[in-house]
């Protein structure tokens, strides 16, 4: 009777029961060496009783809670197969109801292994006590988490975390990465020396002046950072902010800005015709340049491929009012919209210069942000998303696709989408406007024009685009 019930299980299960069992026997390999490792005498979930005894806390390798996870993705597409192929077969629920258990219990392992340390901070006395639940979880449980997908090996969650390429062909962006890592955090662990690094500080004291290796982590997909007990360096000559009239387009003191990580030291190094003509450090040669000609100046449908400020404001005279601006900016835009009682969110990372800085120094309000973080607004609450020469030929289809479907959570129904000067290659520009359209917004100004700066084989669109109401 038992080698029936063999046969009938092995002839359900994809790839025959022996590989199954393979996977589970490399788990439980897996958990030996956890142990052995770590130089734990007793399992991990009575570590409660033994560090009453020890001031020594445990250390998960790195490697091995990297084959954790790995393992973990492995179990996932296992799951995903047994369902997938064999959705009516009780051997196969019970089984997989099994495997999914032993998913779940090594996920609190490994999140309570690896939150453990061996040497606490200099100056700390305490230790961690762990009294995590590693017993099999209840049927509910199990029901639960398989049928609302809040396994960390969901495909869709697998698909936003991996690395997005970008259309370059193996270049570098302006965020000086060939790649962009959408964050959830999980990112850090494949920087583990990076971030190590970010911690290693004095606590109580003053935090090292590594700002650039912060935005490098950010910029990577570790976001957000961890926080740290150090204090930020300020400026040694600070002076008192101008008020919020004329700081708007008054160029910013240079004792106000820490210069040391920047290639320019002062700001008239930002503005010099040296500098604009080199553009070599940051994506905004003339961010710095502090003019409204741009914005005020009447455009010829024909030939302009930009939308004055006052032009779409008047699409919804009186409702807007707050919203975002996703761009590489030095706060120009927020200072136009907030002369017109507009409040806007500058978001940005420091592109070589300080960005964040003259933001701020401007009375404007920055946002450190990076392009694969979810935004930090609650869902329908914007009025307007605004970006301009940011969103151009380098990007991907799918971060664009997350990027575009973020930034409709965040406005509200009739809120306003403008797109600013987008732009890419003609045989890209298809590609890239099904992607807006997919939104299903109402198009209210739509511009796609030649690009006359390259060899003319670029284009521009814009388009100032209503969110519908969705049910």
């Amino acid at each position: 009777m038992q080698k029936q019930s063999t046969s009938r299980t092995s002839k359900c299960l994809p790839g025959g029961f022996l590989p199954t069992m393979l996977c589970l026997l490399l788990f439980i390999s897996l958990l030996t060496v956890i142990i052995s490792t770590s130089n734990i005498p007793y399992l991990p979930f009575i570590y409660s009783t033994a560090a009453k005894n020890t001031n020594d806390h445990i250390v998960l390798p790195y490697s091995l809670r990297s084959q954790i996870l790995h393992l973990q993705t492995q179990l996932g597409v296992l799951l995903e197969q047994l369902h997938t192929e064999n959705p009516e077969s009780k051997a196969v629920a019970k089984f997989s109801d099994q495997l999914l258990g032993i998913a779940m219990s090594l996920d609190r392992l490994a999140d309570n292994l690896s939150g453990l340390y061996r040497n606490p901070p200099t100056g700390s006395t305490k230790t961690s006590n762990v009294d995590e639940d590693f017993s099999e979880p209840e049927e509910g449980e199990v029901e639960e988490r398989s049928q609302g997908g809040k396994i960390f090996n969901s495909g869709e969650l697998h698909n936003y975390t991996s690395t997005k390429p970008h259309r370059l062909g193996g270049k570098k962006n302006f965020l000086n990465v060939e790649a962009v890592n959408p964050s959830i955090g999980s990112a850090c662990a494949h920087m583990a020396w990076n971030i190590d690094q970010f911690m290693t500080y004095k606590i109580y004291g003053t935090c090292p002046d590594d700002w650039d290796m912060a935005q490098k982590l950010i910029a990577s997909g570790c976001d957000p950072l961890p926080r740290r007990r150090c204090f930020a360096r300020s400026p040694p000559h600070y002076s008192k902010p101008l008020p919020i009239n004329s700081s708007l387009w008054t160029q910013p003191s240079d004792v106000n800005i820490l210069w040391k990580h920047y290639k320019c030291k002062d700001y008239s190094c930002l503005v010099s015709n040296e500098t604009l003509n080199r553009r070599g450090f940051f994506k905004c040669a003339d961010c710095f340049v502090f003019s409204k000609q741009r914005w005020e100046i009447p455009k010829n449908e024909s030939v302009s491929a930009e939308f004055t400020v006052d032009e779409v404001l008047s699409l919804k005279p009186g409702e807007i009012r707050i919203g975002l601006d996703f761009s590489p900016t030095t706060g120009t835009f927020a200072a136009m919209m907030r002369e017109r009682n507009v409040t806007i969110a500058s978001a940005t990372l420091n592109l070589g210069a300080p960005f964040n800085e003259v933001i701020a120094l401007r009375g404007l309000l920055p946002l450190y942000i990076s392009i694969g973080s979810r935004l930090p607004f609650f869902d329908n609450t914007l009025d307007i998303v605004h970006s301009t020469l940011f969103l151009d030929g380098w990007i991907g289809v799918e971060l664009l696709q997350f990027m575009l479907f973020d930034w409709d959570r965040v406005l509200r129904p009739k809120g306003i989408l403008w797109v600013d000067r987008f732009f890419c290659k003609k045989e890209d520009m298809k590609l890239y406007l099904e992607e807006f359209n997919r939104l299903g917004y109402r198009k209210l100004m739509w511009r796609v024009l030649p690009k006359t700066d390259k060899l003319g084989d670029e284009l521009f669109f814009s388009a100032v685009l209503e969110k519908p109401l969705k049910g």
